[in-house]
Formats: C-alpha cells, sequence, structure tokens
C-alpha cells in the first residue's frame, strides 16, 4: 500500500467505498421500472463488492471496493401486447428492482457516510484540543 495509513486515510476509503455502495443503489432506483423488449437487454440490478485490504505498516484493515457486479436476478416478464418494445407473443421484461429495499441500501450507505464524517470531525476537535494544551 506504501505509505502509512491514517485515521483520515482510513475514513476516506470508507467514506468512498459507501459513495460506490450509494451509486449502486441509486442507478438500481433510476432503472426501476424500465422495460425491455427482450430478457437480455432487461436492467439487472448492481451491487458494490467490498473486500477487506490490510496495510502492512500500520497493521490496520480498511475497505476497499474489489468491483461492481450485476445481480443474477431475473427480469419480470409481462404481458402487455399494446407496449411498443413487445415482441411477437406480446411479453416485455421490466427490470427486477426492489424500489424499497434499494431506498434502505442509499439509506444505510448515507448513515454509514454521515458516521464517518463525524468520526473525522471529532478527530479533528481531539486534535485541536491536544495543540491548545501545548
Amino acid at each position: 500500500m506504501g505509505a502509512q495509513l491514517s485515521l483520515f486515510g482510513l475514513a476516506q476509503r470508507a467514506m468512498s467505498a459507501q459513495l460506490v455502495r450509494m451509486n449502486a443503489a441509486s442507478s438500481n432506483l433510476a432503472n426501476a421500472g424500465t422495460v425491455s423488449g427482450t430478457e437480455a437487454d432487461a436492467y439487472r440490478p448492481v451491487r458494490a463488492v467490498f473486500a477487506e485490504q490490510l496495510d502492512k505498516g500500520s497493521g490496520l484493515s480498511t475497505v476497499r471496493v474489489s468491483g461492481v457486479m450485476r445481480e443474477s436476478a431475473a427480469p419480470v416478464k409481462e404481458y402487455q401486447p399494446n407496449h411498443p418494445l413487445a415482441d411477437a407473443e406480446g411479453n416485455v421484461w421490466t427490470a427486477p428492482v426492489d424500489e424499497n429495499a434499494e431506498m434502505v441500501e442509499m439509506l444505510d450507505a448515507s448513515r454509514q457516510y454521515q458516521n464517518l464524517v463525524e468520526a473525522l470531525s471529532t478527530a479533528k476537535q481531539l486534535m485541536l484540543d491536544t495543540l491548545r494544551l501545548k
């Protein structure tokens, strides 16, 4: 990893990971209800995949985003013969996005991000208080 990690470096990585998580959930929400003419073209939700990363210099463990993966959830087949994207059998496929689950995902990521901001704010205040003691 190079230079030894500090509290601020750890928090920055964790905040970046939560931001990727939030972006994935918002992408899923933006595509909820989208319709496709084929099962293969239908939108499938994405999820951020996290991995632990050990800093050998400090012995601290942090998080990294190892990727953003598409879920294997099958699109929902609906019979809508009058839809412009309907196939010869009158079917369309809608994105298998659970809007409530995505809102919970965004809320949780947002709370985690806010917790990190508060931890950094506390650390900064403690550093300033320590400097005032000298």
